[in-house]
């Protein structure tokens, strides 16, 4: 049931996101014509992926205690994610956009991985 409502929760999500994006690209296609239109939604796009990038890494950053001397391995998924977008943000913002894309077309393959993720792990017998 958590998971369905998650699918829900994040399919207007999309829904959102998707009618924001097209109310953007109406109103400046009037004035840019249809690829400057597409120029301004990808650029608003890419603003939100960064802030939203700045603001995760912030939040990782501020929960660690501070670094002192030499720097230990980081031996998490996430805490390699967050050292990788610090030290290469346009390269993440590009990931993200990528797999954000790849995510949107391809509904079922993105439902199979969150189940993957979301699934308590059974111990074997």
């Amino acid at each position: 049931m958590t998971l369905a409502a998650a699918a829900a929760i994040a399919a207007a999500a999309a829904v959102g996101v998707f009618a924001a994006a097209f109310a953007l690209y109406a109103v400046v296609e009037t004035w840019l014509g249809p690829a400057g239109a597409a120029a301004v939604v990808a650029a608003v796009a890419a603003l939100i992926v960064a802030m939203a990038g700045l603001i995760a890494a912030r939040k990782a950053e501020q929960g660690q205690p501070p670094r002192t001397g030499a720097a230990p391995e980081p031996f998490s998924f996430a805490e390699k994610v967050v050292d990788i977008v610090k030290d290469r943000p346009l390269l993440s913002i590009g990931a993200g956009l990528a797999a954000g894309i790849f995510a949107l077309k391809n509904p079922t393959l993105t439902a199979a991985v969150l189940k993957a993720f979301m699934e308590p792990r059974q111990p074997p017998r």
